[in-house]
């Protein structure tokens, strides 16, 4: 795996975390798209649009990329009368780069709110949709309906898609089987995040020279997924500021709950005792980077997938090594489960129709989500007789001319895709019974608009940025650094973003 380049995941669980594994699809023909004009009267020339997505794998060549954009316009000039250029940016990156491009003037038609739809459309960013869709989206606004839109709305205007996957995260320990059977761990039994600290001991001592633990990103040990029913009120999952516990209506400080101080505490013990890499909190590394290395044991992330599929996936994506996975909590849905992953066409955009019925494509043809998501067929995967894609032999997703599989959750219409070699179709039932099972927040479909606490969001953000990585990852003393850290996010402004989350919540209730 060292041709992997420096990785970040979501997530969206997000994972990141947020839906990154096992794609599994079904058969569309695309519908209409949008596109309501004759052959014969099409232009000669044919409208650019930039898509911009963010990928977990690596960055392909620019002539590796050029031949998936000829494949998807040998679609779209016939579709659509449009070109498209696709921009992968790695996940690290992609935030700034997007808003830096946009700022800068370049062009970029079509991008993802990457877990902030709120700061999306409070900073402009966002075109406003509402008066396009019908026209040249109505098949993505027919297959989502209007529960799954209202998430990506403000004061009744419609900025943006989210993307339509499984959306019931559930936090997962994964773990690499062969270890876990020579030291007779039963992995079924961690049943919690705390569940795992005597795992993690027990590795540690058969093995003093292996990191048990891994990030499953940068500065982010997996800890703060595993606290159970937070809505986060439309903010980051990896960037809380005022939040809702449980059934309590009352808007808090995340960092200052009783639940929070425990996952630090937990991770300075991990830390202290050498049970989790002692870089954390800075490494570049992804998780699959790391597990694919021998000298490491699991990760705790969040999917939108059964355990088997997660494991299967995640095994594809390190060269094969035999993963199992085990849940260690319940699955919760509240509006940032929706809108966390939402497309956007950008602002700026000069061609947003153009913009928008490719968006469309991505929701409704098969062929053209799944040559974003896996390339060129033959070169970059091979299919089975059964329809499950795999890589060819001797290859996987490091040394492949193109994939983004990684980010298969987070593209358009993930129900579309090709599912892998290894996970089950009978999964999207389990898919969706959890999206209608999951326990839902009280405050769904509750978007927090934060126009008002503009630079109290920038000054919080930064000293979040500055603290939060240390604390989940172990590195900081979290007795000495919450309550520094919680006096220098009242100082940035938390109490005034709090308190406009109150109002704004309080009101949306009345009106409910």
């Amino acid at each position: 795996m060292k041709n992997f380049k420096k990785l970040l995941v979501f997530l969206l669980s997000t994972i990141m975390v947020i839906g990154l594994v096992a794609c599994g699809g079904k058969d569309s023909d695309g519908g209409s798209n949008g596109d309501t004009s004759s052959k014969d009267d099409k232009k000669e020339a044919y409208d650019k649009v930039v898509y911009a997505y963010a990928t977990f794998n690596n960055i392909p060549s620019s002539d590796v990329l050029e031949t998936i954009n000829e494949e998807i316009n040998k679609i779209t000039r016939e579709k659509i009368n449009v070109e498209v250029e696709l921009l992968p940016i790695a996940i690290f990156d992609y935030s700034s780069t997007v808003s830096l491009a946009l700022q800068g003037g370049d062009q970029i038609d079509v991008f993802q709110s990457l877990g902030d739809f709120n700061n999306s459309v409070s900073s402009d960013m966002a075109y406003d949709l509402t008066d396009l869709v019908d026209t040249y989206a109505k098949e993505t606004i027919e297959l989502l309906g209007d529960d799954f839109l209202n998430a990506t709305k403000k004061d009744g205007r419609l900025f943006g898609i989210p993307t339509y996957k499984p959306y019931a995260l559930t936090p997962m320990v994964v773990y690499k089987q062969e270890i876990a059977d020579e030291l007779n761990i039963d992995m079924s039994q961690v049943k919690t995040i705390f569940d795992l600290t005597d795992v993690l001991r027990k590795v540690k001592e058969a093995y003093p020279d292996m990191t048990p633990l891994v990030p499953v990103q940068t500065g982010t040990s997996g800890v703060n997924m595993t606290i159970p029913e937070v809505d986060y009120l439309t903010d980051d999952y990896f960037s809380p500021k005022g939040v809702l516990m449980g059934n309590d209506m009352t808007v808090v400080d995340y960092y200052g709950t009783d639940e929070f101080a425990e996952i630090a505490k937990l991770a300075r013990t991990w830390y202290e005792e050498g049970l989790i890499l002692q870089d954390a909190a800075t490494t570049t590394s992804t998780s699959t980077e790391l597990m694919s290395a021998e000298n490491s044991f699991c990760y705790v992330a969040s999917y939108s997938y059964p355990p088997e599929d997660t494991a299967a996936s995640i095994s594809a994506q390190v060269g094969g090594i035999p993963l199992g996975a085990v849940q260690i909590g319940e699955a919760y849905l509240d509006t940032t489960s929706i809108n966390a992953l939402t497309w956007m066409v950008s602002s700026t955009s000069k061609v947003p129709e153009a913009a928008l019925k490719f968006l469309n494509l991505t929701f409704t043809d098969p062929d053209v989500i799944n040559l974003i998501i896996y390339g060129l067929e033959g070169r970059d995967y091979v299919l089975s007789e059964d329809g499950f894609m795999s890589y060819p032999e001797g290859q996987d997703a490091a040394s492949v001319p193109y994939t983004a599989q990684l980010s298969c959750g987070t593209l358009g219409n993930f129900f579309l895709m090709h599912p892998m070699e290894g996970t089950s179709k009978e999964s999207l039932v389990w898919e969706e019974e959890q999206n209608q099972l999951a326990k839902k927040s009280p405050a769904m479909g509750f978007t927090f608009d934060s126009s008002g606490v503009k630079t109290e969001y920038t000054a919080v953000v930064n000293v979040i940025n500055q603290y939060l990585p240390g604390l989940l990852c172990g590195s900081v003393d979290p007795e000495v650094m919450i309550p520094e850290f919680r006096a220098k996010l009242s100082e940035a402004g938390l109490d005034e973003i709090i308190a406009a989350k109150q109002e704004q919540l309080d009101e949306w209730l009345k009106n409910k």
